[in-house]
């Protein structure tokens, strides 16, 4: 075997989400297990070089998990010609500047989303990106878990029948900062800074079910902000601006409906923090991050509505489980490789900086639709 280094910018990686996830359990797994096998003899070797602002946390990374090579000059790592591959994890607001900053020196690119703080500028990048002729993509991370991999198992193989209808509930109990602290970072309650449960939320929930169930071709959208007083990291209280529940309603092609609720304001009663409801007229599914359960038509039960008499059975014990029949890797360590091989051998890629796009107008058109309190067709995203 030979080894092929790839040189990655990965600029965020201070923050929760660009650490654990892309960091630890995706680059440096990646390393951990040999590199990159890319079936013809070679192995692929990612080489991270930290980005960010504060210079020390960046050192106290790389000495944690012996790295060489950190730097809180942007502008510097991009001029490398050995850095191939940016990756950005930064809060959005910082996001675009940076992007369009690494499409100019000719990186390919690899993103968190929201891509941008709005659709226009989300296409922007996808515009320049496809003129500069580099290769991209977006974090579409849920579509990788093992719950979804295997409800996806389910729709290709004919489970479902025909579907008719999604129902999603995400979300926990944020707690307000003050007596507990928050697991949230403050800036995701501040509309200025680029909070808000749609701009994080929607996002996904596009990718989700276009991917699995249908373009979404209209959104009805509520959206609250329950608690409108939160503490910061220091303490101090904070007016919080930005939504933290979302009630949404999708219409997909092919006549499907979901309805998902997202909310950081809701105490979990449920197997998983997100569960999918997946109904057809021959069985219906609830996934959630890891696992699946079924229900065929020919073993559902014949309830009776009677208010009167005490129910003398339990519901969740007739559904069955879904097997793993299959090791599931992380699933942003599985696109990471997915996105890799893209790069160096040309394979096939479908969640690039387009993709990302769609994500960001449903969050746009979903916060315009609970502003106008109506329903709103998506129309459908070009270059």
């Amino acid at each position: 075997m030979t080894r092929r280094t790839v040189r990655i910018a990965m600029n965020g990686v201070t923050g929760r989400m660009g650490y654990r996830q892309h960091l630890v359990r995706s680059i440096l797994a990646i390393r951990e297990q040999g590199g990159l096998d890319l079936g013809n003899g070679e192995v692929l070797w990612p080489e991270p070089v930290l980005v960010g602002r504060r210079a020390h946390a960046l050192a106290e990374l790389a000495e944690r998990h012996g790295l060489t090579e950190w730097s809180t000059d942007l502008d510097a790592v991009l001029a490398d010609d050995t850095v191939e591959i940016y990756f950005d994890a930064q809060v959005t607001s910082a996001r675009v500047e940076a992007i369009k900053k690494a499409i100019a020196a000719g990186k390919h690119v690899y993103t968190e989303k929201p891509t941008a703080t709005d659709v226009e500028g989300a296409l922007d990048l996808a515009r320049l990106a496809r003129d500069a002729g580099i290769k991209h993509g977006v974090v579409q991370d849920k579509i990788f878990l093992p719950g979804l991999r295997k409800l996806k198992r389910l729709i290709d193989g004919g489970f479902f029948g025909e579907i008719l209808s999604v129902r999603g509930e995400f979300g926990y109990w944020v707690f307000e900062g003050d007596w507990q602290e928050a697991q949230r970072p403050s800036w995701n309650y501040r509309a200025e800074d680029g909070g808000g449960i749609v701009v994080d939320m929607f996002p996904h929930w596009e990718y989700v079910l276009h991917e699995l169930f249908g373009q979404v071709t209209s959104v009805t959208a509520h959206v609250r902000t329950h608690v409108p007083r939160r503490w910061d990291e220091q303490g101090k209280p904070y007016e919080a601006t930005a939504d933290d529940a979302a009630y949404g309603i999708f219409e997909l092609a092919g006549g499907a409906v979901a309805q998902i609720n997202s909310s950081w304001t809701v105490r979990v009663n449920r197997d998983e923090l997100v569960e999918f409801q997946v109904d057809g007229t021959h069985g219906s599914a609830v996934a959630g991050l890891r696992n699946c359960r079924v229900q065929h038509r020919s073993s559902t039960p014949k309830p009776v509505w009677n208010p009167d008499l005490p129910v003398t059975e339990s519901f969740r014990d007739q559904w069955q489980e879904i097997p793993d029949n299959q090791e599931f890797d992380n699933g942003f360590k599985a696109q990471w490789e997915l996105f890799l091989r893209h790069v160096v051998q040309d394979a096939p890629y479908a969640w690039d900086l387009l993709a990302g796009a769609r994500g960001v107008q449903l969050a746009e058109l979903g916060l315009k639709s609970s502003a106008e309190g109506r329903r709103l067709a998506i129309p459908e995203l070009t270059l």
